[in-house]
């Protein structure tokens, strides 16, 4: 059995989600938190919450990106 060395679901990846108290279905609001760089940012709207996931993650591309290039 060949185990693949790819993680399903990798630690650079990985998030803290705090939702506000006062936060509501119709109103999210919280913070999220990347665990491995510490990078966080408050949302006010899951539109927000669904940018900066998406901004992570288009981050975590480029920096792969470079390294592939530099190598």
């Amino acid at each position: 059995m060949v185990l693949n060395p790819e993680s399903k679901y990798p630690n650079r990846r990985t998030y803290v989600l705090k939702l506000r108290s006062d936060a509501a279905p119709g109103g999210l609001a919280g913070r999220l938190e990347n665990l491995v760089t510490g990078r966080q940012c408050e949302f006010s709207s899951v539109e927000e919450l669904s940018a900066s996931i998406a901004d992570d993650l288009a981050s975590i591309a480029a920096e792969r990106a470079a390294d592939a290039a530099g190598e």
